[in-house]
């Protein structure tokens, strides 16, 4: 089954360039000008990942992408941010809310769908790949599957990225990873991705999971340490 796209763009060209490419690379994407209309279509069907616009009439991007992320419903879902090109507040305040990846205007079509796929097969991995889906370190629970975490018994919402680092943390602890290994498998080796957006990726993680964040050691000049479990 073809996944679904939502798209919240109020310029009218980029919409429907945007819609022209996702379907041309075999993906369903409803197109909305306006966050009443894109409301409207969320109480009756939701989509497997949105593209998020920031700057928009009604209603601006950021506070949208609160809305999704406070409600259990939509919580999971991922989002991908349309920034405006040299934006660094707008960038780092969508990832600080949650925003799984972004893309800042100009961008091209090529890039545009990469970003999108990457994210979807990223979820399809999880859900085809049951096995050893259960990390657990200190107070944390990790399920790779289900995609969630739990402190101390309680869960806890994480970004796509978020889980991605975590996960790679989880699974090496004890052990440097690097900033390029992070670039290579989260980002992909993305040549616009700053050390500041992994920065605060980590930040957020570390806030995220309350005490266990201590746990995550900065390398300076290298990456970062999860403190092995003989540690803690």
């Amino acid at each position: 089954m073809k996944p679904m796209i939502y798209l919240l763009e109020d310029d009218d060209s980029i919409r429907k360039l945007i819609i022209y490419t996702l379907q041309k690379d075999s993906m369903e994407i409803s197109g909305f000008p306006k966050p009443s209309l894109f409301w409207e279509a969320m109480k009756t069907n939701l989509p497997d990942l949105v593209l998020l616009d920031i700057m928009l009439p009604e209603e601006d991007g950021i506070s949208i992408l609160q809305k999704i992320r406070s409600s259990q419903n939509t919580s999971r879902i991922p989002v991908i941010m349309i920034t405006a090109k040299n934006s660094e507040y707008d960038t780092v305040q969508a990832l600080d809310y949650g925003a799984d990846d972004y893309i800042t205007k100009p961008f091209g079509m090529m890039e545009m769908s990469a970003r999108v796929k990457a994210v979807l097969r990223r979820f399809e991995y999880a859900r085809k790949n049951p096995e050893k889906s259960d990390i657990t370190y200190f107070n944390i629970r990790l399920n790779k599957n289900s995609h969630s975490v739990f402190v101390d018994g309680k869960p806890v919402f994480l970004s796509l990225k978020e889980f991605d680092l975590l996960t790679i943390l989880l699974e090496n602890p004890g052990r440097i990873i690097t900033r390029e290994e992070l670039m290579e498998k989260i980002w992909n080796y993305d040549s616009n991705t700053e050390s500041r957006t992994i920065d605060v990726h980590i930040k957020n993680l570390r806030q995220k999971i309350g005490i266990a964040g201590s746990k995550i050691q900065t390398v300076r000049g290298v990456g970062f340490i999860l403190e092995s479990q003989d540690e803690v």
